[in-house]
């Protein structure tokens, strides 16, 4: 998807003027670089300003892993969705019934959901309550869902192959087997096709108890011939391994009259029930998707408010919006910002805008900062991974 900018300036005592500005010197008719939009931030209690430092990191942090939430639903629906992934994944993501971009664009902070009367901390730790909490119900569905996957695949896997590893019940009839004997059972045999010679010629004497000229051959594939042995049921230990020296395979079955029905209806309520639990689990991904979504936008805002007042300083006079380079025009549009802006300065270690905050770590790099990417505004990226096949 195209990546977003989440940007803040200062107000200069008009706010609305402000906006406008900037607007007209990126998303003019004659320029078009870009699709400005505002961003409306509340105006949130601030507590102190060693506080909002030391949140700024915290933010930092939850936002990287806001991002990895985010992605991992993508990768979810992704998943879910199979070779479809490609044209149908992005009209699979939305957030509050609106398209990603569409609700950048419409961007109002929740205050039903997020109301503003917390303290910032307070909402800093409700936006990660809440996706730690989708985090860990996404991580148990898939897994339920791995594994109710994984049983219907060995179920089908059962039904297809060779014979020395596909179902063979629908290969034994009652007629090939010894029944209701108390001391007598009929094993089935897979037999590679280059060895049928040496079956014929040994298995009687594999072991003792066998009963003679018992074999014959029931079924048949490219690779293997299936047999059927009786024998003393004493000596089926013996005669498995004996088997298993020569290359003969003992296939672990027993004859059942309705076992073909109980296999079908075994396939059949497994594979429904994947696809009941499919459905529920991508319904259940998109719907978390908007949620996660949201929470980390809250939370970009956040980063927005708490950083423009460490830049700016006291009371809060800044201008928030929303930016969407266009193709190869990122550059251009950060040179403007950096050419108007670039007289504010600063650097991560020297926060709190006009205000001077005493902390032993105030020299410190601020985690999530990189020096050399500072500027001298604010500014946050949001993108996600959704082009990744």
């Amino acid at each position: 998807m195209p990546e977003y900018w989440f940007v803040s300036v200062p107000g200069e005592g008009n706010r609305t003027v402000t906006f406008q500005n900037f607007k007209a010197k990126i998303a003019s008719s004659q320029n078009d670089l870009a699709e400005v939009a505002p961003l409306p931030i509340p105006e949130f209690k601030i507590g102190t300003l060693d506080t909002l430092v030391l949140l700024s990191e915290d933010l930092a942090k939850q936002d990287t892993a806001f991002e990895s939430s985010a992605n991992k639903l993508v990768d979810i629906i992704r998943s879910l969705l199979g070779a479809e992934a490609a044209t149908k994944l992005a009209g699979s993501l939305s957030v509050n019934e609106k398209t990603i971009d569409n609700f950048l664009k419409t961007f109002q902070w929740n205050t039903m959901k997020y109301r503003t009367d917390k303290s910032l901390v307070e909402l800093a730790e409700l936006l990660n309550n809440e996706v730690a909490s989708i985090d860990t119900l996404m991580k148990n569905k898939m897994a339920n869902y791995s594994v109710v996957k994984g049983n219907l695949q060995g179920i089908q896997r059962r039904e297809v192959g060779n014979l020395a590893s596909r179902n063979v019940v629908s290969f034994v009839k009652k007629e090939h087997v010894v029944l209701d004997s108390e001391y007598l059972e009929t094993l089935v045999v897979a037999v590679p096709k280059t060895f049928y010679k040496d079956w014929l010629n040994k298995y009687e004497t594999l072991t003792q108890m066998v009963v003679p000229r018992s074999s014959q051959k029931i079924a048949e594939d490219d690779e293997y011939g299936l047999y059927t042995v009786t024998l003393f049921k004493r000596i089926t230990e013996d005669f498995t391994n004996k088997c298993r020296e020569e290359r003969f395979i003992v296939r672990d079955f027993k004859y059942s009259a309705d076992a073909i029905e109980e296999q079908k209806r075994e396939l059949e309520e497994m594979d429904a029930s994947e696809k009941e639990l499919w459905a529920t689990i991508l319904r259940l991904a998109k719907t978390n998707f908007g949620e996660v979504f949201q929470a980390w936008t809250h939370l970009k805002s956040l980063r927005v408010f708490v950083e423009s007042v460490l830049r700016y300083g006291l009371p809060p006079d800044f201008v928030g919006f929303t930016i969407k380079p266009k193709l190869k025009q990122d550059k251009k549009i950060l040179d403007i910002l950096t050419t108007q802006y670039g007289h504010l300065g600063g650097s991560p270690s020297s926060r709190g805008g006009g205000h001077h905050v005493e902390d032993a770590n105030a020299e410190e790099v601020i985690p999530g900062y990189n020096e050399k990417d500072y500027r001298p505004f604010v500014f946050f990226s949001l993108r996600l991974d959704i082009e990744r096949q």
